[in-house]
């Protein structure tokens, strides 16, 4: 018989998506193909504790977005990087808790999302799904991702980017003439709507950037776009395909965090989205460009405006979009022909084809 992958999952995190990256974690954890793969499931804390969970009882609070949390019951573990193989480590014991063939990082957020953990396992030489170290923190990084679409030419909304020092020499006058009024402020590395709010006036100004400042050093404030929001799956290395655009429709005053995890009227997602067969194609070439100028690989989600049913403007990219049962990333992809289980083992694929062309790479002078 042959053995199965050994798959760590990889979850939680120092991050404020720390209860959603749970969730996702769950629902790949139920959906992948356990003939192929056996499923290692790995919590993070929001200390950076690393523990080693049994599949059984991984999660406590798991129906619940908000109160979702590890169980720290199990066992603390550490990764130690070996010639032969990557073994994880009991701290309590230091006895050997088996071989790590490939890792599914779905940390959102800080400290998963932006290149550390991706920088981590490419130390350890350990294959992991999703985009390398360059491509992770470009996305992440509002500002560096939006100057790089810019620079390429890709449509995205007017923006400003601030420090604590730069900002107390603009006023939200000079700023509404730059980007108009109302307008978004939002940390610039951060997702799920975390930290973000719409501005209206001078006092909501002030109180949006102290709030997007408790989440980052760096914030940015951008245009307010009327129009349809659209998101388009992208799922590849070199030739990366786009899935069927989908639409979230807003009953709310935006789609902030409240709206996308826990409040189940907040939103209606059409999948996919009723668009022209025009639209839609120029939607998946500005997704595959997307992905590609920003250095991704493996999948990522690219969210877009769509204004006046004509003009589209990229938002941002999620290189480890959400994997929670509502989530638009895997949903879109079912909608496109793919469905989760398969959709799970081309990730996992993708990210051993991609560590073995690297393993063929130099790295010493002869």
């Amino acid at each position: 018989m042959k053995e199965k992958i050994r798959v760590a999952i990889i979850f939680g995190g120092k991050s404020a998506e720390h209860e959603i990256s749970i969730i996702s974690a769950k629902n790949v954890i139920d959906s992948i193909d356990k003939d192929k793969y056996e499923p290692i499931p790995i919590g993070i804390d929001k200390d950076g504790s690393w523990y080693l969970n049994e599949q059984s009882k991984f999660i406590l609070e798991s129906s619940n977005p908000k109160l979702a949390k590890i169980n720290k019951a199990n066992e603390k573990v550490a990764l130690v990087p070996t010639n032969n193989s990557n073994e994880l480590i009991s701290i309590t014991d230091n006895k050997n808790k088996g071989k790590i063939d490939v890792a599914f990082p779905i940390l959102h957020g800080t400290y998963g999302e932006d290149g550390s953990i991706q920088g981590l396992l490419r130390m350890a030489n350990i294959p992991y799904v999703g985009a390398d170290v360059l491509g992770s923190a470009v996305g992440m990084d509002k500002d560096v991702l939006k100057r790089l679409l810019r620079d390429a030419k890709i449509p995205t909304p007017k923006f400003e980017v601030f420090n604590k020092s730069s900002i107390k020499n603009t006023s939200f006058k000079e700023l509404t003439q730059k980007i108009g009024s109302p307008m978004f402020i939002k940390p610039a590395n951060l997702g799920s709507s975390v930290g973000i709010s719409k501005v209206n006036n001078k006092d909501e100004y002030k109180k949006a950037i102290n709030i997007a400042f408790e989440y980052d050093k760096k914030i940015i404030c951008e245009e307010s776009i009327m129009g349809r929001e659209i998101e388009c799956s992208v799922l590849g290395n070199e030739e990366p395909i786009a899935s069927l655009p989908g639409e979230i429709i807003v009953n709310s005053e935006f789609y902030s965090y409240e709206t996308k995890y826990l409040d189940e009227n907040g939103a209606t997602l059409e999948i996919p989205a009723k668009l022209p067969e025009e639209t839609i194609k120029k939607i998946q070439e500005h997704a595959v460009k997307t992905f590609k100028v920003l250095c991704c690989q493996g999948m990522a989600r690219v969210d877009f405006f769509l204004r006046n049913n004509t003009e589209i403007l990229v938002n941002e990219i999620n290189t480890i979009p959400g994997f929670t049962k509502i989530s638009m990333y895997p949903k879109l992809m079912q909608a496109s022909g793919i469905s989760y289980t398969d959709l799970i083992d081309r990730l996992i694929q993708l990210a051993i084809e991609r560590f073995n062309k690297e393993q063929e790479l130099k790295t010493s002078m002869d």
